[in-house]
This record gives structure tokens, C-alpha cells and sequence, in this order.
């Protein structure tokens, strides 16, 4: 992936090595409730949590400063720059204004708006304070336990996948249950956030020309190993359709596809992942 002529954000945080951080209060207590390894729940069903007993870590020092390594900011620092160009362009032709996310690089567990979440958690984020977390030690588990690819723009692709739920939460996405059940509506949001990813993928590649040779088929191989049905074959061996809250791996490499090719982030098309009838028809 080139991003010799992308911008920087100036919208990412990076605190690995910080320990926990955003304290939003006293008390105790710490989020366990963890899908292994997928891009999710996207916090959107992490519950809030509080800062654990006699904890002040916004006065902690860095308990490693060697993991906030430069190379992984400025990588974020542009990929982040490039869905903020794009996503800046998308709104206006939707007669919109786009307030970017922050994005906050943790390393271990990190408290956000939608609670205390632990680097297992993978990348994801929170509606709540409208912030992206990413440990990137993910890549590393996705590519060694998942079979997923640790190349930069499958790096990039997951960090436009979180900023894709982002731009839902802005679009009145998120909140578009009406009487989906959790599973079937996940799979929604999850598969319009490959959608959305692809998009970006598509303009940013206009703007910057980012993607060279084996970028997408290294974005393809991420997609296709974190589908729920190859994650339960992985973990029981058998595949449950109505646990699904991901989508399939089929599914999940179409959407991306589909954004890629077509670089369309109009209402109608995205309408259609909330008006079908059912997430399996998607």
C-alpha cells in the first residue's frame, strides 16, 4: 500500500503502553464479554464500566514507551487521513457535513464511552464517544490464528471497516433495528460496514492511488476469515446461521467487493441492507 501522498490525521490518539486510560469514573468492575478475535461487536453491545478501585490512569506514565512505535502512527495518521478526505467528499454530494472519528491506538484494555474493553476485544467502535480503538497486536492474532492477512491494506481495510460504523451512526444507521432481532440486525450493520469500507477503498484509490499490486486480495483473505461461519468451524466445528452476527465469509468479502467496484454510498443502496427481507438474503 503507497501512502507516500496521503494526508495525516490529526485525529489519532495514541496511548499504548499508557495502561488504562479515559477514567469516566469510580468503582469497579471490567468487561469480559468477548467474541475471540472478530471485528466486533463493534462496542455497540459493550455495556458501561467503571475505572477500577484507586486506579488514576490519566496520571500514569508509560508503562512501555518501546510499543508506541512511529512507523504504526503515521500509518494510522494517513489511513485515517484517507477516509476523512473521502468520507468529507461523500457527505457533501449527500448534501451533508462529516465530523470524522477519533481513532485511539491501546495497547492491553482501554475505557472508552461504552465501557472497559480489553485488547481481545479486536478493533472497534463506540457510537457512545464516537471514537475508533485499535490495539494493533490484532493484526498479528489475525493473521496467525485466523489466517487473515497482515498486509498494510488489509491493516487499512479494518481500520475503514470501524470508520464505516461511524459513518452509520452519522447516517441514522445504527439506530434502524425496527423489530430485527440482535443477531440478524448485526449481520446488517456488520456487512454495510464491508460495504462501506470497500467504498472508501474505491474513492480513496481515485484521490490517492494507494493500492498497489496483491492489495486487495490481501484484504479479500482478511474478509473471508473472520466470516461467523468459518469462525465456528474454527471454535465447534459446526456452523450456526442464527448465532451469526457477522455474516458469512461469502458474504462479507460480496459487500467489500461490491463497495470497491461501484464506489456508490447513496441512500437507496444503502437503504437495501435494512430493507431486505431477512440478513441471510444479503
Amino acid at each position: 500500500m503507497n501512502l507516500e501522498d496521503a494526508p495525516e490525521s490529526s485525529n489519532v490518539e495514541d496511548s499504548r503502553g499508557m495502561g488504562t486510560k479515559l477514567a469516566i469514573g469510580g468503582g469497579g468492575g471490567l468487561l469480559l464479554l468477548i467474541l475471540a478475535l472478530v471485528f466486533g461487536p463493534d462496542a455497540i453491545n459493550i455495556p458501561q464500566g467503571n475505572a477500577p478501585p484507586g486506579n488514576d490512569p490519566l496520571n500514569k506514565a508509560p508503562q512501555n514507551p518501546a510499543a508506541r512505535d512511529e512507523k504504526t502512527l503515521i500509518f494510522t495518521k494517513k489511513v485515517l487521513g484517507t477516509t476523512e478526505a473521502v468520507w468529507n467528499d461523500e457527505f457533501r454530494k449527500m448534501g451533508k457535513s462529516y465530523t470524522p472519528p477519533h481513532l485511539d491506538l491501546f495497547s492491553d484494555q482501554v475505557r472508552t464511552g461504552c465501557g472497559l474493553a480489553p485488547a481481545a476485544v479486536g478493533p472497534f467502535y463506540c457510537p457512545a464517544d464516537q471514537r475508533v480503538y485499535l490495539d494493533p497486536t490484532f493484526f498479528e492474532e489475525l493473521e496467525q490464528k485466523l489466517g487473515g492477512s497482515k498486509g498494510e491494506f488489509s491493516q487499512a481495510y479494518v481500520i475503514a471497516h470501524e470508520v464505516g460504523h461511524h459513518v452509520q451512526n452519522l447516517l441514522g444507521y445504527s439506530a434502524r433495528r425496527g423489530t430485527m432481532d440482535d443477531n440478524d440486525f448485526s449481520v446488517r450493520l456488520e456487512l454495510q460496514a464491508d460495504y462501506l469500507a470497500g467504498v472508501w477503498a474505491h474513492h480513496g484509490q481515485k484521490k490517492f492511488n494507494f493500492i498497489e499490486p496483491g492489495d486487495v486480495e490481501s484484504a479479500i483473505k482478511s474478509a473471508n476469515a473472520i466470516g461467523d461461519d468459518r469462525l465456528q468451524k474454527r471454535s465447534g466445528g459446526f456452523v450456526h446461521p442464527e448465532k451469526f452476527t457477522h455474516g458469512t465469509s461469502e458474504q462479507r468479502v460480496k459487500w467489500f467487493q461490491q463497495g470497491l467496484r461501484t464506489g456508490d454510498a447513496s441512500k437507496p443502496t444503502l437503504d437495501h441492507f435494512f430493507t431486505a427481507r431477512s440478513s441471510r438474503d444479503l
